[in-house]
């Protein structure tokens, strides 16, 4: 018999009953029955219940033995009565009566327990996170990681893409996040940076003819990390030679839908992901990365508060013809307890308040219905669809200032009255994206997005049009509120990418310095491409119903970017700084 176990944890059926076994694993529990001790032995794969009792050799031995420490255990499998049957538990018709038990390791007291999915401060959760990875949650939320991945694996192959590796080791890029920086010891006062993602690569495997890429890649922002966002993640990155925008949701669509059906315990997908236009997005729904689960779409009610009795919008309307009032509905949201607490909760984002209509007894009512009157209320509630028992709210401004407040009106109208259809996954394209964007900050017109992306109408509209009205190529995967991934139709040729980063404010001396490799290899030669790249992190997020990617990574940094097991970011000594060719000047807090 093998030194440690003849079965796993999971194995044993009625079919060996009868028959000598060795098991190996954790002590999930003990319980003395009146004179038996029962052991729920715990490995990967599941639990065996072992039992034994005081004329067994081992009994005393048993007694020793305390939770979470790792045991062999001879015995012999016997069927458990019918009325002892488990049959929440594989292995529930059975128990191993233990003849020979051998402790192979000791635990010392816990700092926190195993057994149960119970809340615990999470400081502890990733100190001891070798100990919350045995918790069965967080355990099986790993597992399920391991199975996405393989799934997806086999997926991208059957589609004809080829897996490749790219460096992790590369130089720094002026765009997107902040990088991490590696210092060059063999080059002093040089530095590497960890790829924020593997964008330059891809595309040149494309210009070297690769034709379809993909990878499971490690990329690393230099974020303030949040709830759905990790300074490290990994990515499904893929790219594609001589495709269009459908050719890359033709090939995406199939994969994310296939994956969430396989792995979304029945919930509903989306058969054919809607295309939305990234300002029909923000219109409707105040957000680029919408969740379509919740039915409220805003519409604009400009024209019925022009030079209506309102005179907070009116004289707003009258002043500024870029003024616009957006309707948020609110389905069975009509009454006042309703109106007055999405009233408080705006009051509590730092906003005035949120104005509103409810509807009853076929008029409508409240402050905004007595200063508009009845026509102008009634058309409103034509125009919306609305009947006795809804409400609508307001917000009135400019509608890139107040877009996202009205965004999460909408947001919270939906939650807070059980409007969202939940047991979906609701993918939608966000098209459309515009090529540039104003930055109020430093003054000057810059990328709204990624700088590689093929402008809409290619050079001739960089050369003729405003380039604040220009749209790019690019689209985002959303699911249920959550941007899944990011992509793009590429840049391929060097005269389109030297005017749009011209337009960007960037010199050429600058383009060359940052992207020179780039630039140099897009005049031999380079295809039309495109890709994007799906977060593995949120996709495993999404399919186990939480909301916070530690819940769904094994060894996650905290809020505040800290490994708190093995104590990273740390000191390091001062011969690795002088091989470094590194002084450390740190500022004096006051």
């Amino acid at each position: 018999m093998h030194r440690y176990r003849s079965h796993t944890c999971a194995a044993l059926t009625t079919g060996d009953v009868g028959n000598p076994v060795r098991l190996s694993g954790w002590v999930h529990r003990i319980r003395d029955h009146g004179g038996l001790l029962f052991i729920d032995l715990r490995d990967h794969y599941g639990l065996t219940q072992c039992v034994v009792d005081p004329d067994s050799p081992a009994f005393a031995e048993v007694e020793k033995v305390r939770a979470e420490w790792v045991v062999r255990i001879d015995g012999e499998v016997k069927a458990r009565t019918p009325e002892t049957v488990n049959t929440n538990l594989p292995t529930g018709a059975i128990e191993v009566f233990i003849r020979e038990i051998e402790v192979l390791g000791r635990s010392a007291e816990l700092p926190m327990p195993v057994f149960g999915d119970q809340d615990y401060p999470e400081e502890t959760r990733l100190k001891y996170r070798f100990l919350d990875l045995r918790r069965d949650g967080l355990h099986n939320r790993i597992v399920l990681r391991s199975k996405v991945i393989a799934s997806i694996r086999r997926r991208m192959m059957d589609l004809g893409f080829m897996e490749y590796q790219t460096p992790i080791l590369t130089a720094s890029s002026p765009e997107g996040a902040r990088d991490f920086l590696v210092p060059s010891r063999l080059h002093p006062g040089k530095f590497y940076a960890l790829p924020q993602a593997p964008q330059q690569f891809k595309q040149l495997l494309m210009i070297a003819g690769f034709d379809r890429y993909f990878q499971i890649a490690q990329c690393f922002r230099d974020e303030d990390p949040r709830h759905d966002r990790s300074s490290e993640f990994t990515q499904l990155d893929i790219e594609m030679s001589f495709v269009e925008q459908q050719d890359v949701f033709d090939a995406v669509e199939p994969l994310l839908r296939g994956v969430f059906e396989e792995f979304g315990n029945g919930w509903r997908v989306t058969q054919k992901f809607p295309q939305i236009p990234y300002a029909e997005a923000i219109r409707k729904y105040g957000s680029d990365k919408p969740d379509l689960r919740n039915p409220i779409e805003m519409e604009a009610v400009t024209e019925h508060f022009s030079g209506s009795g309102f005179k907070v919008f009116a004289g707003q309307i009258a002043n500024d013809p870029k003024v616009e009032v957006w309707a948020i509905p609110a389905p069975t949201g009509g009454s006042r307890a309703f109106c007055d607490r999405m009233n408080a909760w705006a009051q509590g984002e730092g906003q005035p308040g949120l104005g509103y209509i409810f509807f009853r007894d076929g008029e409508g009512a409240g402050p905004i219905a007595k200063n508009i009157g009845p026509e102008r209320t009634e058309a409103i509630r034509t125009q919306l669809g609305l009947k006795d028992g809804d409400a609508v709210f307001f917000v009135c401004g400019l509608p890139q200032k107040f877009y996202k407040f009205a965004g999460e009106a909408r947001t919270r109208a939906g939650t807070e009255l059980n409007l969202l259809d939940v047991e979906q996954f609701a993918f939608c394209w966000i098209v459309d994206f515009p090529m540039f964007e104003w930055s109020e900050e430093e003054k000057r017109v810059d990328f709204s997005h990624n700088p590689f992306s093929m402008p809409q109408g290619g050079l001739e509209a960089l050369e003729t049009q405003d380039p604040l009205t220009i749209n790019a190529f690019q689209y985002d995967a959303v699911c249920n509120g959550y941007e899944l991934s990011s992509g793009a139709i590429r840049n391929h040729r060097p005269d389109i990418m030297r005017r749009a980063f011209e337009i960007a404010g960037y010199d050429m001396s600058t383009l060359e310095d940052k992207f020179g490799g780039m630039l140099r290899a897009l005049q031999y030669g380079a295809p039309p491409h495109g890709g994007i790249a799906p977060g593995i992190d949120r996709i495993i997020m999404l399919l186990c119903h939480e909301s916070n990617l530690r819940e769904v990574t094994a060894f996650p940094m905290n809020q505040q970017g800290e490994d708190l097991l093995m104590g990273a970011p740390s000191s390091v000594s001062a011969k690795q700084l002088r091989e470094l060719s590194i002084r450390i000047a740190v500022e004096k807090k006051d």
